[in-house]
């Protein structure tokens, strides 16, 4: 029963594992998509200030093409992320049903153990009503 314990274990510490990374990977999704957000918000008002200021609508062809820039960077970022993230869900998940069969193997082997005990003690209680009735004769 100690190899059940132990593959138990050692499962338990591969699922922490796994999900600690899924929520440092959800993190960085979550930043890039932050950052996109505040990517918007920065056009919006680059554009509210070209549109009242004259001088400053020069500078606004430089600023949306640095703009598109980050904002390219920024979507590559979040895409990536995703797809990290799929692929430590799908860790996660099978990590996670492995740790299921081992404890089904490991309740499985427990309760056999128990049937070979109730077994050999109702051979010895059998035996022992035997004896106690040959005594009797």
């Amino acid at each position: 029963m100690k190899w059940a314990n132990s593959l138990i274990r050692i499962s338990n510490h591969q699922v922490e594992t796994l999900q600690k990374r899924l929520a440092v990977l959800v993190e960085t999704r979550m930043a890039a998509e932050m950052k996109l957000t505040l990517l918007h918000a920065q056009a919006e008002a680059e554009s509210a200030h070209a549109g009242e200021d004259a001088e400053a609508g020069f500078y606004r062809i430089g600023f949306l093409a640095g703009w598109r820039f980050r904002r390219d960077q920024a979507v590559a970022d979040i895409a990536a992320a995703q797809a990290e993230e799929e692929g430590a869900r799908d860790a996660l998940s099978r990590a996670f049903e492995e740790l299921k069969k081992f404890e089904q193997v490991a309740e499985l082997a427990r309760q056999a153990e128990l049937k070979e005990t109730a077994r050999l003690e109702t051979a010895a209680l059998d035996e022992l009503g035997l004896r106690a009735a040959q005594r009797a004769r």
